[in-house]
């Protein structure tokens, strides 16, 4: 009998925990976008006007507690230095973030919010809801937290210790103790306030730094998402954990599968390798195994990305500066079958510190947009540049169909199709055309080029694919063709 229960405890726990890899959304729809510190008013209206008609399925959003503010430079780290669990930001309060979760959950955009508690901040300056805090007491009475809560202070200096990456100080900010009751508990309070508002799940900064153990009995602790905001009874949050590992001494792979029972993890090979191969550091063609055939976690626990808004100000992967390049590789992204889709929605910078947009006393200002519909005053906004969009409603029809039909031309010209749901073609080689009569796997037709415009009736505002009846058509990119790719869907067809 005691065996039995032993299995059924573990049989629940494995159930219980793959839960936290499940995104919740809608059917048809299939990747995410990170409105970088956009304000709750602004993500609200997007959801509506924007995502939700063009098939986006959710958002991570910036920290929504109360952090520390710099100074008069209101650098975008700030937001990562919370003092307390207060729902109040440069986004907006906790009645605007309310506000915002009901109308995009509305619309069937879910909403996962970036959540911080491997740590703290704050140097006796104003936080964003008015309270203070004291850095060098470790004293934030808003919580409360003091000195008893926090681990004794020391410094990361192997990052192969997993002591050390787990008990000291990341980057000196005083490092919560989440084996501490108290802490759990506020924690808990935390999260569960945010479920309580409609969230669908979290991404948890420097998840790498904190105890797996101690974050599955605060996981456990959890509530179920919210049904009054359409999720389904006992349902449990959907979890992205940072935890960069698996490409160098500093980044090692052993931490990675630890967590995989708390969610799915960001895969940051996926990052660095995408950028590398489509900035002509590799030949396309061996992305025909791109993913776990590359060594990367398992498809279901990665959570896959071109650029976050960390490494985008690094220098070491594509951007939005990069173009073309990034168009491809983000288009590459959406069409490939594996792990689970996040794409940058940036704000302009030249500096690695430079905050949002904002007015003359620091405010965040909202996007504007121009007469296409693509933002100005400051704000990037990739996911609503032509090829991103008609992107991710590729990755919508195509859903679940497998990869078929690889071709290339032993270097960097690839094509291949998503069953008989699409068909996309990539033209990396400098300077030669592609010039190719593929299989497309697509029923006889005429199809609208979705790189370079969008159906409007029974025509396309930009290039046409005729599709024969044995699913073959004569396939063209130039090697100076803006898009660099050509992409053509069920949907598509004229």
């Amino acid at each position: 009998m005691k065996e039995l229960t032993l299995l059924s405890f573990i049989l629940f726990s494995s159930a219980v925990f793959a839960a936290y890899t499940d995104p919740h959304w809608w059917t048809g729809r299939s990747a995410m976008v990170h409105l970088m510190d956009w304000r709750w008013q602004d993500i609200a209206r997007e959801c509506e006007e924007f995502l939700a008609p063009n098939g986006y399925a959710g958002v991570q959003v910036s920290p929504a507690n109360e952090h520390n503010i710099f100074d008069d430079q209101r650098s975008w780290m700030e937001r990562y230095g919370p003092i307390s669990y207060i729902l109040t930001t440069r986004s907006g309060n906790q009645a605007a973030f309310a506000d915002m979760t009901r109308r995009c959950n509305a619309v069937g955009v879910r909403i996962y919010v970036d959540v911080v508690f491997n740590h703290m901040t704050g140097s006796g300056t104003l936080g964003s809801a008015g309270n203070t805090a004291d850095l060098v007491n470790r004293n934030y009475p808003a919580v409360p937290y003091t000195r008893e809560h926090f681990n004794p202070s020391c410094n990361i200096y192997n990052w192969n210790n997993p002591y050390e990456i787990r008990n000291c100080e990341l980057l000196g900010l005083p490092d919560l103790n989440q084996g501490n009751e108290h802490v759990r508990t506020k924690i808990v309070e935390f999260l569960n306030n945010l479920i309580d508002l409609g969230v669908a799940g979290f991404r948890v900064d420097a998840m790498k730094h904190m105890w797996p153990g101690d974050l599955e009995v605060i996981w456990s602790r959890l509530k179920n998402l919210n049904t009054a905001h359409g999720f389904p009874a006992n349902a449990r949050p959907f979890v992205v954990g940072e935890v960069i590992a698996g490409y160098s001494i500093e980044n090692d792979g052993f931490l990675g599968s630890e967590y995989f029972p708390l969610g799915t993890i960001t895969e940051f090979r996926y990052s660095q390798e995408i950028s590398r191969v489509f900035s002509g550091n590799d030949l396309l063609k061996w992305l025909s195994s791109f993913g776990e055939g590359w060594g990367f976690w398992p498809s279901k626990y990665a959570l896959t990305f071109v650029d976050n808004h960390d490494n985008q100000r690094d220098g070491h992967v594509l951007t939005y500066k990069n173009g073309r390049t990034y168009k491809m590789a983000t288009a590459f992204h959406l069409a490939w079958p594996y792990g689970v889709p996040r794409l940058m929605s940036s704000f302009n910078f030249t500096n690695r510190d430079q905050g949002p947009p904002r007015d003359a006393v620091g405010n965040i200002v909202a996007p504007e947009f121009n007469a296409n519909g693509q933002c100005t005053n400051g704000w990037v906004c990739e996911h609503r540049w032509h090829q991103i969009k008609e992107m991710v409603k590729f990755r919508n029809v195509v859903g679940s169909a497998a990869v078929a039909n690889w071709w290339d031309n032993g270097g960097n010209q690839i094509a291949f199709s998503r069953g008989n749901r699409g068909f996309i073609a990539f033209n990396g080689q400098y300077g030669i055309d592609l010039s190719q009569n593929l299989q497309t796997g697509l029923p006889a037709g005429t199809y609208c080029d979705i790189a370079t415009g969008i159906k409007s009736g029974s025509s396309c505002t930009g290039g046409s694919v005729v599709v024969g009846s044995d699913g073959r058509a004569n396939i063209f990119l130039s090697a100076t063709v803006p898009e660099g790719f050509l992409a053509i869907h069920a949907e598509s067809r004229l």
